[in-house]
């Protein structure tokens, strides 16, 4: 009895969470963040970028570049869902893109492409491009001297 009991409640909890989810965000950002593409840390990488933003999240992208495109890509967050959905989108977006054409996303662009999101959310896509924007810099400084 007891069991069933908590079981219910469980099922309840879990089923207000996603009320509350689909109420607040878009079904592109919680797929994205219940199901992140391109999550973790490349090894030897040509370029990383990390940021840790005014909510404390961090947000690191690190980048594998052959002839200025962008081979593979990863990121690392220890932030909320929305900062994993914007990660998420962004690496899958830029992934086999020049370095030119990655540099110029934007942070509204990215916030677009998830459908949006919450007003206090927004920096999360804020900190995902600049992330990128600095892994970017590192490479140009590093193997041409260039700067965004």
């Amino acid at each position: 009895m007891i069991d069933n009991d908590f079981e219910k409640l469980l099922e309840e909890l879990q089923q207000k969470i996603e009320n509350e989810e689909e109420a607040t965000y878009s079904k592109v950002v919680i797929q994205e963040y219940r199901n992140p593409s391109n999550f973790g840390v490349i090894e030897n990488p040509d370029a990383v970028g990390m940021v840790k933003g005014s909510c404390n999240d961090t947000m690191k992208i690190t980048l594998r570049i052959e002839k200025e495109a962008i081979k593979d890509v990863l990121f690392w967050t220890d932030g909320c869902g929305a900062t994993v959905a914007c990660g998420s989108m962004l690496t899958k977006t830029i992934k086999g893109k020049s370095i030119e054409d990655a540099a110029a996303f934007t942070d509204e662009k990215l916030t677009d492409m998830l459908g949006g999101l919450p007003k206090e959310h927004l920096h999360c896509s804020k900190l995902a491009v600049d992330a990128l924007q600095k892994a970017i810099l590192q490479y140009r400084v590093k193997n041409d001297g260039r700067s965004i």
